[in-house]
């Protein structure tokens, strides 16, 4: 933490910008060695906070580039320390020269996720917000971004720092009543304590019956998409794309392996795994691809079940809906361009599952297939706008074990077990909510979950 730290701070490669950061308290003193201003002719150490300046990055008669510098002084910053940053012309091998000279100045390279770390150690924010940063930097869709930008602002921390204080006040109760019975009393206590228990339970359980919905928006739908030889799934997958990724042709059995594919719908990201037709088969490749099929159903979160339409229900067809009761699943009639015959009031019948009549090749129920998507995963199940997702799965896992713990107090509480009890299961619901947010952690935790963070943040 007494080091200087410093980084390039964009994506290694050409760019119109390329941003070079440093952190620490060196940082103003080796800014004023290499950075000569234009026009107000004033040091880096001798600007106002949130200023910034233009100049000449130069050290001993060599001119490096143009630069705009940056100052933010302790401690508000995004470290809470002085931060210089110099917004130079993007170019991999300007900024590594730069970089180079910062170095030789006195600071040493950042590790990956270091000024985030240094933001987590100095308490300008909590490790949920620190995760939440590289959530958003890695986000697929604007629903990811939304649910990680609440968390980023502290939204979790609050709810968790909350029920910390109850559970707290609580234990801090029952140490004064067992030491000082005199002063103290349990009467109307447990009463209040299961009332308090319960609601702390209903919330906790709340967060991770939500991280189902986060993982779909971190991860996206994970989407596979079934249904016998040559009933259309390449081209399914095609009209998605809006490419021609797989090779579609009449010949049955074409597609013998998975092929797996992301694309976003208006802000729903799939990511889609295009199987071979499933069907009874002597060919040992294709037998392989088929068992692969039937292997995905279990992991998917969304069954596109394609159906050849210009012909009736097979064995084949039989077999997949078999395999996918239960699951999530949208019918797709397909060759609706040559004329729908098959009985969907048939499929209905067996499987619960939303039906369109499309014509994968020529682009015919696109729109209605879109729509029905935004209905299921958007509109009625992720109202983002109004809850925390649980996004990440150490959040989940620990929350798991914050439910088991008040769920102890809570049976303890039904069968009269003594108060001293309580605080044993009351604390370590305390624990793992602090290592939520960081309260909690080993050093050893703490370093691994910034070494996953990408350099220069």
């Amino acid at each position: 933490m007494s080091d200087t730290i410093a980084a390039i701070a964009t994506g290694m490669g050409s760019s119109g910008i390329g941003i070079i950061r440093i952190s620490g308290p060196c940082a103003l003193s080796i800014a004023d060695k290499i950075f000569n201003p234009s026009v107000t002719k004033r040091k880096p150490s001798k600007m106002i906070s949130y200023t910034a300046a233009l100049g000449h990055i130069i050290y001993d008669g060599r001119l490096y580039d143009e630069s705009i510098c940056l100052v933010m002084k302790a401690p508000h910053s995004y470290t809470t320390e002085d931060i210089v940053e110099f917004d130079c012309h993007g170019g991999i091998v300007v900024l590594k020269e730069i970089l180079d000279l910062i170095i030789q100045m006195g600071a040493r390279p950042a590790e990956p996720g270091e000024f985030t770390k240094r933001a987590f150690l100095n308490g300008r924010i909590d490790m949920s917000q620190a995760e939440s940063v590289m959530d958003l930097i890695h986000s697929k869709n604007e629903m990811a971004a939304a649910a990680s930008i609440k968390q980023v602002t502290g939204e979790l921390r609050d709810i968790i720092t909350t029920m910390r204080t109850e559970i707290l006040y609580n234990i801090a109760y029952i140490e004064s009543v067992l030491d000082d019975p005199e002063n103290y009393t349990f009467d109307n206590f447990i009463p209040e304590l299961k009332s308090t228990v319960d609601k702390l339970l209903t919330t906790v359980n709340k967060l991770i019956e939500s991280s189902t919905s986060g993982r779909i928006i971190t991860e996206g739908i994970r989407t596979v998409i079934l249904g016998r030889p040559n009933a259309g799934k390449s081209s399914v997958l095609n009209m998605l794309l809006g490419v021609e990724r797989a090779i579609v042709t009449d010949i049955a059995g074409t597609t013998r392996d998975t092929l797996e594919e992301s694309v976003n719908i208006d802000g729903i990201t799939l990511n889609i795994v295009d199987t071979a037709g499933i069907r009874d088969t002597e060919d040992v490749v294709e037998r392989i691809g088929v068992d692969r099929a039937i292997a995905n159903i279990s992991d998917a979160d969304l069954i596109l079940f394609v159906v050849d339409g210009s012909t009736t229900l097979d064995a084949n067809d039989h077999k997949i809906i078999d395999a996918i009761k239960g699951k999530k699943v949208i019918t797709l009639v397909n060759k609706k361009d040559l004329g729908i015959i098959v009985d969907n009031m048939l499929i209905s019948s067996e499987i619960k599952t939303e039906i369109i009549e499309i014509s994968a090749k020529n682009g015919i129920g696109k729109d209605k297939l879109h729509n029905l998507l935004k209905d299921m995963f958007y509109n009625n199940s992720l109202n983002y706008n109004d809850q925390i997702y649980i996004t990440n799965m150490r959040h989940k896992a620990l929350l798991y074990k914050t439910s088991a713990s008040l769920t102890a107090v809570c049976e303890s509480i039904d069968n009269h077990m003594s108060e001293d009890l309580f605080t044993i299961d009351l604390m370590a619901a305390y624990e793992s909510l602090g290592k939520i947010i960081g309260e909690e952690l080993e050093d050893d935790l703490v370093n691994k979950i910034f070494a996953e963070f990408c350099m220069g943040k």
